[in-house]
């Protein structure tokens, strides 16, 4: 939601730390309250559902936002637990992430780690399945794979088959079995036969598709009232709020202008996307799959609050998640100010 590789596994576990002004060590400044930082860090991954993230850092929005003072560093992951857990570190103070992984990270934390101050992406993800599964009940008895366990699609899947009149388990029993394995890997296992079908985020859906000769059995926007769900937040480190409300200001300002010039050159910002991931990850996407899968993301600074409490309320569901409050979840009274001032409507919390 490209015929060359479109991404690779992304650099595996590892923190890809890279100064895109000066120098130094430090996640984050020491100063005081109030005060611009020495150095952001900003986590992300090197996908497509992440470009308002490499798109700003590779053109320099993020930069020009918050000054030439403030050194901007990035770290890549390949997992939403690594990037929460690195922030939970203070190895990052901003990031770009799946709702899942947010909601965990509220989780664990007990409210106290962590804040969503906006979206950057919306909708990009589906079920593809083989030939020969035409209608929910083809799946009975296939496998199907998700990207992890927990994360945003699986619990989607799980949850959608649920809803189907399917049981599934964590352990890949049930009516339909599913198998949390790595994008990459499902695509090859979709194309040997070795799964039935895959319920992936964009890309990965167009490229199963135009590689895989897989079909689009469920286009997640299509299940969701308003045909829009959140697919990537905004994070920040409590602690970098609280000591640095300008420089978070800041760069949401540098957001806000990247995904506008996203919408007015979207041929530019592909190919910034393109040539990033394959700077980071080896593999270029293809340009034709990256024009076809781009259609099926939104752009947008919303963060679709209500969308992520569903999103948690299905984990629950099946079993994924405990009952969480997500109360205080969202700080996004330093977004809205900013929409204020360019004569934009609010969005809205939980």
């Amino acid at each position: 939601m490209r015929a060359a590789h479109m991404i690779a596994a992304v650099v595996a576990g590892v923190l890809t730390l890279s100064a895109c002004a000066g120098a130094g060590t430090a996640p984050s400044g020491g100063s005081s309250s109030g005060d611009a930082p020495d150095t952001v860090t900003i986590g992300y991954f090197p996908n497509l559902t992440h470009a308002p993230a490499i798109v700003g850092l590779a053109d320099g929005a993020y930069q020009h936002a918050l000054g030439e003072d403030v050194t901007i560093k990035t770290a890549t992951f390949n997992s939403g637990t690594e990037e929460i857990e690195a922030l939970f570190a203070g190895g990052i103070d901003i990031g770009f992430i799946g709702p899942s992984p947010t909601v965990t990270g509220w989780q664990k934390s007990k409210g106290e780690a962590l804040r969503v101050i906006a979206g950057a992406a919306a909708n990009g993800a589906a079920l593809v399945v083989r030939d020969g599964i035409d209608s929910p009940a083809d799946l009975k008895g296939t496998t199907i794979a998700t990207p992890s366990l927990g994360n945003t699609q699986d619990v989607a899947a799980r949850y959608w088959l649920k809803e189907q009149g399917f049981t599934t388990d964590q352990a890949g029993g049930g009516d339909v079995s599913i198998q949390p394995q790595d994008n990459a890997t499902a695509l090859t296992a979709l194309q040997t036969g070795s799964i039935d079908g895959a319920w992936v985020p964009e890309p990965w859906a167009t490229r199963m598709v135009e590689e895989a000769g897989a079909h689009v059995l469920v286009n997640e926007p299509d299940i969701w009232d308003g045909g829009r769900f959140v697919t990537t937040n905004v994070i920040v480190s409590t602690k970098f709020l609280n000591e640095h409300p300008q420089a978070v200001s800041d760069f949401l300002s540098g957001l806000l202008t990247t995904i506008d010039d996203m919408e007015a050159d979207p041929a530019k910002a592909q190919a910034t996307v393109a040539a990033q991931i394959g700077k980071i990850t080896g593999s270029t996407p293809n340009e034709e799959q990256l024009a076809l899968a781009w259609k099926n993301v939104v752009f947008t600074a919303d963060p679709l609050a209500s969308t992520l409490v569903t999103q948690a309320d299905h984990a629950v569901a099946v079993g994924l998640l405990e009952k969480t409050d997500l109360s205080g979840l969202y700080a996004l009274d330093p977004l809205n100010a900013l929409l204020a001032k360019r004569g934009d409507s609010p969005v809205e919390g939980e």
